[in-house]
């Protein structure tokens, strides 16, 4: 499993170096956009509307547009410089709390942590104290360039980084538009809807839920590979040196026949200095 990241957790003064790893996968399945004509791959550039040309990844400079038009333009040193600062702390947990506290809208994603070099009996200790206490930890830490607030738990043997939203970033149920307050609600409608809730209650299986559309998708796509229902991209045409050898060589036969056309003329004087001598 790839290790994107390490470093150390800290809570008190027990400190826990540790690898991360993905938790999850993306499955989604990827579709390439293509030319209906010539079934090429459409590429996508960037380019600058103003200088009517396409710029290149040097070209290029952050900015921060505070107004419309307006931005704060931002050196990549000083990008980099706050990012080794926050990366330079250790993921210190900051509080426990029990995780039915936070509500599943926080929740971003997960990682996996398994114990560096000299860490194994530290990551022993803390997942036996979160597991026997019920707690989970509430920490902070860099993740890509970004300072992310992250809670730490047990998942069956293994602990967990879980990055969760800031408050902030959690917008407000208020903003929601055509929210009803109060609704009446006629109490046999009610007892029937809860009849139907316990009937369907049972134990979450995970396994039982797949991404139906996925594997449709898969289904389809293995179905036309076997009728041969495929096409070759065209392959994109290159510079040859054939070509413009052929390009000189029709400039080349052009200006011959111009020659051949101007009138006879006499040679130069130094011609004959030459052959005098």
């Amino acid at each position: 499993m790839h290790t994107m990241w390490k470093g150390t957790i800290s809570f008190g003064l027990v400190n826990i170096p540790v690898k991360m790893h993905a938790a999850t996968e993306n499955k989604d399945i990827s579709l390439r956009q293509l030319h209906k004509e010539c079934q090429t791959p459409i590429n996508y550039e960037k380019t600058c509307p103003v200088c009517k040309r396409s710029v290149k990844n040097d070209e290029i400079v952050k900015a921060y547009e505070y107004v419309k038009n307006k931005f704060v333009l931002l050196e990549e040193d000083d990008l980099k410089e706050i990012q080794r600062e926050q990366q330079d702390k250790a993921v210190e947990i900051i509080d426990f709390v029990k995780l039915d506290e936070i509500d599943p809208i926080y929740f971003d994603k997960s990682y996996y942590l398994s114990p560096n070099e000299g860490g194994i009996k530290a990551y022993g200790l803390l997942r036996q104290a979160l597991h026997e206490t019920g707690k989970i930890g509430v920490a902070k830490m860099m993740i890509r360039s970004k300072e992310r607030l992250a809670v730490i738990r047990v998942y069956k043997n293994t602990i967990v980084v879980e990055t969760i939203h800031y408050p902030d970033e959690v917008r407000q149920v208020t903003d929601v538009p055509n929210v009803p307050e109060d609704v009446e609600t006629v109490k046999k409608e009610l007892d029937t809807a809860k009849l139907l809730i316990d009937q369907l209650t049972t134990t979450f299986d995970p396994g039982k839920y797949q991404d139906a559309y996925r594997h449709a998708l898969i289904h389809l796509i293995e179905e036309k590979k076997a009728k041969k229902d495929v096409t070759t991209t065209t392959k994109e045409p290159t510079p040859d040196h054939v070509v413009d050898l052929m390009d000189v060589l029709q400039a080349s036969l052009e200006k011959a026949r111009k020659e051949k056309t101007k009138p006879h003329q006499p040679k130069r004087k130094t011609v004959k200095k030459q052959t005098a001598e």
